[in-house]
């Protein structure tokens, strides 16, 4: 009796897996496959992958199924991070079916199989295996780093180079710069540059490896190892390439060291300038705006200027910013109205720096102005004009029906987050305690569903009620952008407004 509920249990699982994998490769069928087949083998292969080896392959010969490449994948598939299964399956086929030819798609999803079930001992001799037969290519080393860059086998790695050039398969620098790439993004870097290093020899690193290898280091924060890249590829007589500088210059003004970053900026405009393009001043002008530094700044959008280098939105939404951060507000104004159509970006700006400059009020005339023109706010918007209405922990009103804290316990306990409210409660009843900073983005992600559209509505009618028109339209607002398609189109068109901001 439990076994045959094991059985059942067994397909039902599988029948869903199936399933699954059924409706992400129907797009574009190479042959068809019967799923009814398809489960039984699945089915075998589930509850006797740890039996003997006579009685699995009695078991797949006395059940119906047509063995082809698609098949094979569809059970790889099937068991997407279990190696025994698939493996198998592998050997079965080429036992029992010696006609049958496996090339290089299904050795390559097989290897991908073996390599997340973490087992290197077989992913190694398959990849021999697949090297004698030179059927491995460009993927097959992919796949072949990621699994033993990650299980730290570094002298395989460098090993696996030879093996495959020795079995024909040839490698250059364009191959090198295609898996440090892969392995930078896949946060590998240490292993990238130990397999550069290693392979100098055969293969000479280029400035695009180098390049790889700094943006890798720089991803990861390590700014001590990027520069000693830098430096290393300076000493070979390699100019870093743009991508290369504005990794640094990023990672420099990240860590607020703006005086390197600046240095790294003024030698490429005083060596490199026809080099540098919107990417660079935009980057520059970004952080130079966030840190105050509007003279430096000035001096950057003036050239970009001179040089006839066409600003975009992003850029110009930095220096509004600035701007209003040193209460140049004319100055910003002015901006904004010479732009013909203000984007996401600008609008942010504008409605940051006022609720610096502690002017929520405008700030939420701006938002209004934004909706007029056809700009969406996302949630970003919405929290920037909430923590400027309400402050970084909330804000009560004389009226109980809309103290802030009940609304936020309310909220807490409506989500069946009754564990989170009772916390909160408790700190704000013990005074000497500091009351946590308020998370809107949680606080708004609670309610982005149909009953929180009701819960704006009558909040926004109880602000309303006691003067707060500004923080009633926020709420309102992000109501209606929460209703369902119905509610979407029931809603008001929103009438132009021609006047300028």
């Amino acid at each position: 009796m439990f076994l045959r509920r094991t059985t059942i249990l067994t397909a039902q699982l599988l029948r869903r897996l199936l399933t699954t994998t059924t409706t992400t490769t129907t797009t574009n069928p190479i042959s068809p496959v019967n799923q009814d087949h398809l489960l039984s083998v699945c089915t075998i292969l589930f509850q006797q992958q740890n039996s003997p080896e006579s009685r699995l392959h009695s078991k797949l010969t006395s059940t119906e199924f047509q063995l082809t490449h698609e098949f094979f994948l569809q059970v790889c598939n099937t068991f997407p991070y279990s190696w025994r299964p698939v493996y198998l399956f592998f050997l079965y086929t080429q036992k029992t079916n010696p006609t049958f030819t496996h090339t290089t798609v299904s050795f390559n999803k097989m290897l991908d199989v073996i390599g997340r079930s973490k087992n290197i001992d077989l992913f190694w001799n398959v990849l021999q295996d697949m090297s004698r037969r030179r059927v491995a290519n460009d993927k097959t080393l992919l796949i072949a780093l990621r699994t033993l860059g990650g299980a730290r086998e570094l002298k395989k790695c460098v090993e696996l180079f030879h093996l495959m050039s020795s079995n024909g398969f040839e490698y250059n620098v364009g191959t090198l710069n295609k898996v440090v790439e892969a392995m930078c993004e896949w946060k590998l870097v240490e292993e990238a540059k130990y397999l550069v290093l290693k392979l100098r020899e055969w293969v000479r690193p280029n400035e695009v490896t180098y390049k790889h290898l700094i943006r890798g280091y720089c991803d990861k924060g390590n700014l001590i190892e990027a520069s000693k890249i830098w430096n290393l590829m300076a000493d070979e007589g390699f100019k870093p390439d743009i991508d290369a500088v504005e990794k640094m210059m990023e990672i420099f003004f990240k860590r607020n060291e703006y005086g390197e970053a600046l240095k790294l900026f003024h030698t490429m405009r005083f060596k490199r300038m026809d080099e540098l393009g919107l990417s660079t001043y935009r980057l520059a002008i970004k952080w130079l705006c966030k840190k105050g530094m509007m003279s430096e700044a000035q001096e950057a959008y003036e050239e970009m200027h001179t040089r006839g280098i066409q600003i975009d939105n992003l850029t110009l939404g930095s220096v509004v910013y600035g701007l209003l951060t040193k209460r140049r507000v004319n100055e910003a104004y002015k901006i904004v109205n010479g732009i013909d159509v203000p984007d996401l970006s600008v609008y942010h700006g504008l409605i940051k720096g006022l609720l610096k400059l502690r002017r929520a009020s405008e700030a939420t005339e701006v938002f209004r102005e934004m909706i007029r023109r056809g700009c969406e706010p996302i949630m970003h918007t919405y929290v920037m004009l909430l923590q400027g209405h309400l402050g970084r922990r909330g804000r009560k009103g004389s009226d109980p029906l809309i103290n802030f804290d009940t609304i936020f316990v309310g909220g807490l306990v409506t989500a069946g987050k009754s564990k989170e409210a009772t916390k909160y409660v408790e700190r704000v009843m013990n005074r000497g305690l500091e009351v946590p900073r308020f998370d809107y983005n949680k606080f708004l992600h609670y309610f982005s569903n149909e009953e929180g559209v009701f819960m704006f509505e009558e909040v926004g009618k109880k602000l309303r009620e006691v003067g707060l028109v500004d923080l009633a339209d926020i709420l309102e607002r992000y109501g209606q952008k929460m209703a369902t398609r119905d509610r979407r189109r029931e809603r008001p068109p929103v009438t132009e407004d021609t006047n300028d901001l």
